[in-house]
């Protein structure tokens, strides 16, 4: 198999990382509680009782991470501003100590000749507005355009890229259906509630950029992963499908939410709702990282849970299928469904099991080959037609990793949480290869 692929002239590559995965600073210059702040409090919920309290320390270390980027050839950085820096309860007057912070990392990406890609959302929101309801209460749609307002007036002159929500699918299902993120609950009507109110922030905050900063790109990431083997169960197969792929890009990009789905979300939607929620992108961001394969089952709020993939498939340590022609379908999948529009992976990487050793490297062929073969699918989806733009990778640093605390490392960059100390991994050195010559 010829491994040499060129990438169109002008690809965007980047990396990508999230507030509260890596910044820490809970405290600091006036920052607000969040739902991921609260959901670390209660045992159980992080297999290592740890939290984001510190994390990577971001907030304090940027300028060296910054200049990892650099040296990686990184065009573009892909990060989420915290919402609770800006407006601590979620609604109110504007926080300067945050609007301070991202000013500053603004500032010296743009001095490095790094691409500012904002995400408003990757999931923290607000404990003030989760105590009025969440996502699960119309009116914090109607917060969060207030806050892109905010945003784009004070950070709207430098942000050529502006993206509302991070994989609002998983927010919606792993945080209000299955219960193992932030919040926690487990209803399919808070799923339902939280899937229509995420899809008309995304539509508010759309029209309330425009408005403000009418030259910038503005999109949406969602994360798509193929449902396989639909024969092991048709009927859960097509209900994971239209919950997870299709409930947020049909919306968004056709208008309509999934037939299958209409009977339950119909009670959260209004008149005009669906028009905001499909207006015209400037591209759209797409995560992937893995399959899924579905079984009805009556013990769980969503009638539908996923399996893991057999054990003779190759897996990461997460128990993530290493598949990429999976990619290679999606993308093609994409393409067809959805009239071919810019699309950016926003999203790729894996887990690995990665130790110093005796010289204080760190080896991580595991990610090396992953990254090796997804992006030689991405090259073939090109070739036949994608409007694929850019790849961004996760993770520019090993971070907390959501329900699975530090246990998880995706970075391209090692991180000793105990001294803060950045050691880049092979993976960072073949990436560096790759977005300096353009090709795998």
């Amino acid at each position: 198999m010829n491994m040499i692929n060129k990438f169109p002239e002008n690809f965007v590559w980047g990396v990508s990382t999230s507030s509260y995965q890596i910044e820490g600073a809970v405290n600091t210059d006036g920052r607000g509680k969040t739902i991921w702040d609260t959901f670390c409090e209660v045992p159980g919920n992080i297999v290592d009782q740890t939290n984001g309290a510190v994390a990577c320390d971001h907030y304090h270390r940027y300028p060296e991470d910054i200049r990892l980027m650099v040296e990686l050839g990184a065009k573009a950085y892909r990060f989420s501003t915290a919402w609770s820096r800006v407006q601590p309860e979620g609604f109110g007057g504007v926080n300067q100590g945050g609007i301070d912070f991202y000013n500053r990392l603004l500032d010296s990406l743009l001095e490095h000749n790094i691409e500012p890609w904002l995400c408003l959302n990757h999931w923290d929101l607000p404990q003030g507005l989760e105590n009025l309801g969440g996502w699960r209460n119309r009116e914090t749609s109607f917060r969060f355009a207030e806050y892109a307002e905010i945003m784009a007036r004070h950070l709207g002159d430098r942000i050529p890229y502006f993206i509302t929500h991070n994989e609002p699918n998983v927010v919606a299902l792993l945080g209000h259906g299955w219960g193992w993120h932030a919040p926690g609950i487990q209803s399919a009507e808070a799923v339902m509630a939280a899937t229509h109110h995420l899809n008309l922030a995304h539509g508010l905050a759309v029209s309330a950029i425009r408005k403000t900063v009418p030259n910038v790109n503005i999109g949406t990431v969602i994360t798509m992963q193929p449902v396989v083997d639909w024969d092991i169960d048709p009927i859960g197969s097509t209900r994971l499908d239209a919950l997870f792929n299709r409930a947020f890009t049909d919306s968004a990009l056709l208008g309509t939410y999934p037939e299958l789905l209409f009977d339950e979300l119909t009670p959260f939607v209004e008149e005009g709702d669906m028009e905001l929620i499909h207006q015209s992108l400037d591209f759209f961001g797409l995560n992937h990282y893995t399959t899924m394969r579905a079984r009805s089952t009556p013990e769980n709020a969503l009638g539908v849970e996923i399996l893991a993939p057999p054990v003779e498939t190759p897996q990461t340590i997460k128990g993530w299928e290493i598949n990429p022609a999976m990619l290679y379908q999606q993308l093609l999948e994409f393409k067809d469904r959805y009239g071919n529009p810019p699309v950016y992976i926003t999203e790729s990487g894996c887990a690995s099991p990665d130790k110093l050793n005796v010289e204080g490297l760190v080896s991580d062929p595991d990610r090396v080959a992953y990254f090796r073969d997804y992006l030689h699918a991405a090259s073939l989806a090109i070739e036949d037609g994608v409007n694929l733009k850019g790849y961004f990778a996760w993770s520019l640093l090993d971070n907390f990793e959501w329900a699975e605390g530090y246990t998880q490392r995706f970075g391209i960059i090692y991180v000793d949480f105990t001294t803060q100390k950045r050691i880049p991994k092979d993976s960072f050195y073949f990436l560096k290869n790759i977005f300096h010559n353009n090709h795998i």
